[in-house]
C-alpha cells in the first residue's frame, strides 16, 4: 500500500512548498463544505493532500470549523494518514515559545461541536485511549528535529472552546491537571480521524505561555502573530522532511480497521440514510464481505 498524507495546516501554516503536480481540488461531502479546497499532489512517491484548517486568509473561527467535512474530504481523496499542525500555548516552563510538542494525549473541554460521524441509527464507540498514531508521531518527531526545531516527544493537549484565550484561573487549573499545551482545534478533529480509520498525529507549535505566568501579561494576538512566522518556516521544513523520509511501502496500521471493533448497531437496525452518508468514512467496515 502506498502513502497519501493529509496535512491539516493550522495558524501559521497556510501552504506547503515543494509539492509536485499540485492543484486545488474542491471536495463535496455529505457533512457540508470543508474549510477550503484541498491542494493535492505528491512529493516523490508520497501522495499529499493539504487542507488549510481555517481556510486561506484565516477566515474560520475555531468553534465554526466543520471538522466532519474536513476529515470526510481527506478520506474521500484517498488519504491514509493525517498530520495535523497547530499553533498552541504552553502550560509548562520547559516548552517555550518556538518549541514544538508532538502530542500524545488530549483533554477535551470543547462544547457544542459535532464530535462524531455516528449517532442514532448507527452507533459506534471507537477507543481513544491512545488517540494518536505512534508510528506517524515518531516520524514527526524525527522530522521536526531534522528541521532544527526544539521538540518535546509527547505531551497532553487541552482543547478549549475559544475563541477567547484562557483566564489566569483556567490556565493555572489546566497546569494542575497535568496539561502541557493548550489549543482550540484538535478536538473533535482527532476523534473524527479515529472514526474515519485515519492514523493521526499532531504537532503543536508553541507561540506563547498562555496566561499562567503571574509576572507577565496575558497572551494576545500580537504576541501570537509575532511567533507564527518563525514557527511556520520550521513547520514547512518538518513536513518536507517527513514526506521524504517515508518508505516506499506503507505497512498496515491497526487504526486502519478500528471500526471492526467499534460498530454496535445490528446490521438490520441501521439507518440507511446514515449508512449512505458514511460511504467514505466507514464504507470499508459497512460493506459486506463477498
Amino acid at each position: 500500500m502506498s502513502w497519501t498524507i493529509g496535512i491539516i495546516g493550522g495558524s501559521g501554516l497556510y501552504a506547503v512548498d515543494g509539492i509536485e503536480d499540485g492543484r486545488w481540488q474542491t471536495v463535496e461531502t455529505p457533512w457540508g463544505a470543508p474549510s477550503d479546497a484541498i491542494f493535492t499532489g505528491r512529493v516523490g512517491h508520497v501522495g499529499v493532500a493539504f487542507l488549510p484548517r481555517h481556510g486561506r486568509g484565516h477566515r474560520i473561527a475555531p468553534s465554526e470549523l466543520n471538522a466532519r467535512a474536513n476529515i470526510d474530504a481527506l478520506k474521500r481523496l484517498g488519504v491514509t494518514d493525517v498530520l495535523a499542525v497547530s499553533s498552541v500555548g504552553s502550560l509548562a516552563e520547559d516548552r517555550p515559545p518556538g518549541s514544538f510538542t508532538v502530542v500524545d494525549q488530549f483533554i477535551d473541554r470543547t462544547r457544542g461541536r459535532p464530535s462524531s460521524f455516528f449517532g442514532t441509527g448507527l452507533v459506534a464507540h471507537v477507543s481513544m485511549a491512545d488517540p494518536v498514531c505512534p508510528r506517524l508521531s515518531a516520524l514527526a518527531v524525527e522530522a521536526a528535529r531534522a528541521a532544527g526545531a526544539d521538540v518535546n516527544d509527547g505531551g497532553t493537549y487541552l482543547a478549549m472552546e475559544g475563541p477567547q484565550f484562557s483566564s489566569r484561573a483556567e490556565s493555572r487549573l489546566y497546569r494542575q491537571w497535568g496539561c502541557d499545551v493548550i489549543g482550540m482545534t484538535a478536538m473533535p478533529e482527532a476523534k473524527l480521524a479515529r472514526e474515519a480509520e485515519l492514523p493521526y498525529a499532531l504537532v503543536g507549535m508553541v507561540t506563547d505561555y498562555d496566561s499562567w505566568r503571574e509576572d507577565e501579561a496575558g497572551v494576545d494576538v500580537a504576541q501570537v502573530i509575532a511567533q507564527l512566522g518563525a514557527n511556520a518556516a520550521k513547520a514547512r521544513a518538518m513536513v518536507m522532511h517527513l514526506l521524504r523520509s517515508l518508505p516506499a511501502e506503507r505497512a498496515a496500521s491497526p487504526i486502519d480497521t478500528c471500526l471492526d471493533a467499534a460498530l454496535i448497531t445490528a446490521p438490520g437496525a441501521r439507518d440507511p440514510a446514515l449508512v449512505e452518508k458514511l460511504d467514505a468514512v466507514a464504507g470499508r467496515a459497512l460493506t459486506p464481505s463477498p
